[in-house]
């Protein structure tokens, strides 16, 4: 089978139709070097740790760059304070764990850092569950939770650890946002599954837009199902406390299950799953991921608890962020670029055509800025972006250079919405 590799994308390589598994791969390693020949480079090497400056190593060369590829929202990843505290759990309890948290690998640590999690949503009559990674927290809670007999009802814009997660039960998925297409899943499955469970995300990882919570929680309701929340690139932001989507709702106490990861604002790694306590002790002693998988290590937990807490103990990142949020976004929009519907951090540069998008992450590298050029199956055929995070650490310099760098662009390929 002969595929075009000038509009090809990744996803036309997952399952190509009588080739074995090495035969695909060799097909696909020669459409990555066509990639690479022209200048559509993925996997970068960081050379430095996450920060709005990074030395990366791209086209031969090693230099430095302005980023904007982490989730590192409030810089927590670099704090003297969060390192402080990965050291200190180094020293007291050594490197790792050595066993999963079923069989002796369930230290004080976790357990702190669990209550920690669940009070920072104000959840203290509930219990969290913590994973390695908030991929797995998603996909393992589901995989337990709903059967064959369940459904789940999804935003179809929501994380791939969701889609995952649904593999061994029934899943209908409605148009992002759409609480119109919502309900009339809800009243055709009412009577029709065991569980019904709706997945959200709080933001949205690719728009930056943030789901209408309680529109949704009241459908919810309205026909006897669940809500689950995945607010990764909300918490610590969004919210009159930083809590996310959900605190101006008045809805924390009342999502049957929150779930976030441990890898963005709070600059660290692990996800967390918050619900009631039977749920909780369900998840922990049926899933899999939980059974078999050690746990997080000793300076990953006491590094994540201090994050938690410099949420509340020095507000002036959040407010540095949309400081920087803010005049980034007007800048972009007052050159005619398509930034869509963001509300938050992510700040997407909509292009559609998915090898003008890999033009125009060559360039910004060209220019010494390192951004994501996100294209399908990650979002839809035509709707290819240049994807990047504002962070606390970005200075106003920064921001300047990369939008000088946007402008020149737009003049060289005409990227300004039509």
């Amino acid at each position: 089978m002969n595929i075009d590799f000038t509009t090809a994308t990744f996803k036309d390589f997952e399952n190509i139709a009588g080739l074995d598994m090495m035969e695909r791969a060799n097909v696909y390693y020669d459409f990555l070097d066509y990639m690479k020949s022209n200048g559509h480079r993925y996997r970068l090497q960081n050379n430095t740790g996450c920060s709005s400056i990074m030395n990366v190593t791209a086209e031969n060369t090693t230099k430095e760059f302005i980023s904007f590829v982490t989730s590192d929202y409030l810089g927590f990843t670099q704090h003297p304070k969060v390192k402080q505290a990965a050291i200190e759990g180094v020293e007291k309890y050594g490197a790792g764990t050595a066993a999963t948290p079923l069989i002796g690998g369930y230290y004080s640590y976790h357990n702190e850092l669990e209550e920690k999690i669940a009070t920072f949503f104000g959840r203290t009559q509930d219990e969290a569950v913590i994973f390695t990674t908030g991929y797995t927290a998603n996909s393992a809670t589901l995989q337990i939770l709903l059967q064959k007999e369940d459904i789940a009802i999804v935003d179809m814009a929501v994380h791939a650890s969701v889609y995952e997660g649904c593999i061994l039960t029934n899943r209908k998925t409605f148009p992002h946002n759409n609480l119109e297409a919502l309900e009339h899943i809800l009243k055709t499955s009412e009577s029709q599954y065991r569980t019904k469970l709706v997945v959200i995300d709080g933001v949205y990882s690719q728009d930056g837009d943030t789901a209408p919570i309680e529109e949704i929680y009241k459908l919810v309701k309205k026909y006897n199902a669940y809500l689950m929340v995945d607010d990764v690139h909300g918490v610590g932001i969004l919210g009159n406390t930083g809590r996310g989507t959900i605190e101006d709702t008045g809805l924390l106490d009342k999502i049957d299950i929150i779930t976030g990861t441990f890898s963005k604002t709070f600059g660290n790694l692990g996800g967390y799953v918050i619900a009631n306590k039977k749920l909780t002790n369900f998840i922990r002693f049926q899933s899999r991921q939980q059974i078999f998988s050690a746990t997080t290590p000793p300076p990953t937990a006491t590094g994540i608890i201090k994050a938690i807490e410099l949420i509340d103990e020095e507000p002036q990142w959040r407010a540095k962020l949309w400081d920087n949020i803010n005049y980034f976004k007007k800048g972009l929009d007052d050159m005619g670029l398509d930034t869509g519907t963001t509300c938050s951090a992510v700040v997407p540069v909509k292009i559609g055509d998915p090898h003008i998008t890999g033009d125009v992450g060559r360039l910004l590298l060209e220019h010494g800025i390192y951004t994501n050029p996100i294209i399908y199956p990650a979002v839809a055929r035509k709707d290819a972006r240049i994807r990047m995070s504002v962070t606390a650490t970005h200075e106003r310099e920064h921001l300047d250079k990369t939008l000088n760098a946007f402008e020149d662009i737009k003049n060289k390929l005409h990227i300004a919405k039509k």
